[in-house]
């Protein structure tokens, strides 16, 4: 009942430029997907073994609670850069052990790319207390909120040109994915991050790495298998 951190994140379907129009979408631009309007980057390290092993410059903690600009989500006609543009960065939000997590979705027709997004959270199971059609309201949606036996769920789903309100509390500490289970979406960059702090003691603490990682080698089978037609994968 009591909310310590409370999200706002827009989701959606977006467009960037690319050098010379050279891209395969609409005009030559890059399809691209977000949270918030940043369009998730996977980095060259995973930022699990980063934020264990305090490497830097590996991803940014800034991730917003708000998108950068508020606008009417779900109209026909948000096709001019100022909307469909998005920032490609790797940004994560961190939270402190054992907080709770509000987080309303928001879905935008951007593009004219709204419609219904899975959303799945890594780590966690969060309660679904409402969801809505067009945009939510801070006057008027909470009343529609169920406290009494919301469902609870790692996936839930934000209605098309609509929004969803989930609740958690972070008490898995680690690193935990949360993004679109569309796997375009996810790959176009509709993800990011939550790092969950460690609690006081060790059960509340992540775990260190087993000591046999990374447990993959490089193998002439292994090379075997990527440079193999399908009729010799049969025989392997």
């Amino acid at each position: 009942m009591e909310v310590d951190t409370r999200m706002f994140i827009t989701v959606s379907a977006n467009l960037n430029p690319c050098p010379n129009d050279s891209c395969a979408g609409p005009d030559g631009y890059r399809v691209l997907a977000s949270l918030n309007n940043i369009s998730f980057v996977n980095p060259a390290i995973d930022i699990l073994e980063a934020y264990y092993r305090n490497i830097s410059g590996i991803y940014k903690t800034d991730f917003p609670d708000i998108p950068p600009v508020f606008f009417n989500f779900t109209a026909d006609d948000l096709t001019t850069s100022n909307y469909t543009y998005t920032e490609q960065a790797t940004k994560v939000k961190v939270l402190n052990y054992n907080e709770s997590v509000e987080i309303i979705f928001q879905g935008t027709n951007v593009i004219y790319g709204g419609e219904d997004h899975p959303m799945h959270l890594h780590g966690f199971k969060f309660y679904l207390i409402g969801s809505g059609v067009g945009i939510y309201k801070n006057d008027t949606s909470t009343s529609s909120y169920n406290l009494f036996d919301p469902p609870r769920a790692n996936t839930i789903v934000v209605p098309k040109n609509g929004w969803a309100t989930v609740r958690f509390r972070a008490d898995n500490p680690g690193v935990w994915l949360m993004h679109c289970h569309f796997e375009r979406h996810f790959s176009w960059g509709m993800d990011t991050v939550f790092i969950v702090k460690n609690g006081d003691t060790a059960e509340t603490s992540v775990m260190g790495p087993p000591a046999n990682m990374p447990p993959c080698k490089y193998t002439p089978l292994l090379h075997h298998v990527f440079n193999s037609t399908e009729d010799e994968l049969d025989n392997i």
